[in-house]
Formats: structure tokens, C-alpha cells, sequence
């Protein structure tokens, strides 16, 4: 039999959902303790080792539910010294997507800089071997100091994401400036997505890189930021045309993604499928 206590209702509530989630034959009485608040009663249906296991998981997915919004926001205010609200809620939201995110970016930073939630999950089953009861409150204020310090460095590597957005955006901004300013060089440019972006003249004709570096060559592209040998944006930007048309089968395609943030209503997307100079594009590459 195993003992849990917590001192909020709405933890409770979502630690015995959770343990209902992992396993419906989880024999489990809530009642309340005067002295410790709200107890949980888990029988010995299980072996030791996967009831451990779940009531773990059960307890790392209240903490995440609960918990870690307030601590990241306070290592904010306490160890970087952030007072600005929005700063604070946009790092705040980088450092649960580095915590919790399922795509390929988050997971690639886990893997590198360990998994917190591993982590997490550790500490709570080593706060319960050597005891039959374990009080949920107590464990998180006394026992999760080595998690504190190891969410500190997340918390840091969340401040650096935001820099970078909020420098990518600065650049995003100038260049839009940029093309604002700039007569338009080109009525409509076809873009065909790929490792690089293939580009099309409004007649069907592919753009080859001896005429794109020629245009290239003709803008202050260094002055921008802009790499001369960059083959996705810089072309664009030199060309200057006045709308784009960008065909593939991924939108959110990072490249794709910075040309509509720099060229906005200028930019249209649309399938492969509806691409135009195909006829064209295979003879030239076959």
C-alpha cells in the first residue's frame, strides 16, 4: 500500500486522473487527512516497481501541470532578473516547448542538454523507495533541488532562444523596410520548392545561377546581413519582384516560412501540383 498527500484539491485531482489514465485497474481511495490535507491510498495490485513507476509519472504530471509555470517564471525574476511581463511570458512559453515539445527541434535540445522530465521522474521514485507515504509538497520544496538547478540552465537556454527570435525579427523587419523602399525589379517571380528554391521568370524560363549571381552582385546584399553565396533569400531580395508564387507541399517549411514573413501579402502559396512550367523544369533537369 502506498501513501500520497497533497495539500491542493486541484493537484489531487489531477494526480489520480493520471494514474486512471495509465492504468484503469489502479485500486486508488482518496479521502482527507486533517493534519496532511488531501490522502491518497494506492493498493498493491501491481509489483512494486511499476506501481512506483506510475505513481512517478502521476506525480511529474502534476508538477508540469502545476508547478513548473510558477518556477520558471520565478528563476526568471529571482536568477535573471526579468521584470518585463510580455518578456517574461514569452520566455516562459520557449521553456515549456523546450520542456514538453514533441517536434524534432525540442526533442534534438533534450537529447543534447538530458531530459528534464526523466529527471523529474528519478527524483520522485527515489523520495518514495525508502518510505511507504510521501507527501507531494514536502518533495517539491526540500527534495527537487538538484531539478531547480538543472531548470535554471533550461531557463537560460530559453532566454537565448528569445534573443535570437527577437533578433531574427529585428532582421525580418529591416528587410521588409527594404523591400518597401525598393522599386520592384520584377512583375511576378515562380518559386519552386526544394533543397534550394528553383526560380522562374512570369514566361516560364528558370533563373540560372550565373544570371541570378549578376543581380546579386548589383545589390549591397552585405550591407542587409545578406550572404552573396545564399541561395533562397538573397536572390529574392535582389530580384525585388512584386509578387511571388511559391509552389511545394510544405508552407511551413522554414525557408518558405522567412520568405512570407519578408515579402507578407506579396506572396502567395500554392500546391506543386498547380506549379506551371513543369514541361519546362523537367527538361531542364532531366
Amino acid at each position: 500500500m502506498r501513501e500520497v498527500y497533497f495539500e491542493s484539491n486541484q493537484e489531487v485531482i489531477s494526480f489520480c486522473e493520471h494514474l486512471f489514465s495509465c492504468n484503469q485497474q489502479m485500486d486508488v481511495h482518496w479521502k482527507t487527512n486533517k493534519e496532511w490535507g488531501n490522502q491518497v491510498v494506492i493498493g498493491d495490485a501491481f509489483l512494486k516497481n511499476e506501481r512506483l513507476n506510475i505513481i512517478a509519472k502521476a506525480m511529474v504530471h502534476v508538477f508540469v501541470r502545476h508547478r513548473l509555470g510558477f518556477w520558471i517564471k520565478k528563476i526568471l525574476k529571482d536568477y535573471y532578473y526579468y521584470r518585463n511581463t510580455e518578456e517574461i511570458e514569452s520566455i516562459h512559453d520557449i521553456a515549456r516547448w523546450i520542456f514538453l515539445g514533441d517536434d524534432e527541434d525540442s526533442i534534438q535540445i533534450r537529447n543534447k542538454k538530458g531530459d528534464p522530465s526523466g529527471m523529474l521522474h528519478s527524483l520522485f521514485i527515489a523520495n518514495m523507495k525508502d518510505s511507504s507515504s510521501v507527501h507531494f509538497d514536502s518533495v517539491v520544496k526540500f527534495r527537487l533541488k538538484v531539478f531547480k538547478d538543472y531548470l535554471i540552465h533550461y531557463v537560460g537556454l530559453a532566454i537565448d532562444e528569445f534573443k535570437q527570435e527577437e533578433n531574427h525579427q529585428e532582421f525580418i523587419q529591416m528587410l521588409r523596410e527594404y523591400i518597401r523602399k525598393k522599386k520592384p525589379g520584377f512583375s511576378t517571380i515562380h518559386i519552386l520548392q526544394g533543397g534550394s528554391f528553383h526560380f522562374f521568370k512570369d514566361n516560364g524560363k528558370l533563373f540560372t545561377r550565373n544570371e541570378l549571381k549578376k543581380v546579386m552582385e548589383r545589390e549591397p546584399l552585405y550591407i542587409l546581413g545578406l550572404d552573396e553565396n545564399e541561395w533562397n533569400l538573397s536572390p529574392l531580395i535582389a530580384l525585388a519582384p512584386q509578387y511571388i508564387k511559391i509552389y511545394g507541399d510544405n508552407p511551413s517549411e522554414p525557408k518558405t516560412m522567412t520568405i512570407i514573413n519578408v515579402f507578407q501579402e506579396k506572396v502567395d502559396f500554392q500546391p506543386a501540383t498547380r506549379f506551371p512550367f513543369s514541361n519546362y523544369y523537367h527538361n531542364k533537369t532531366n
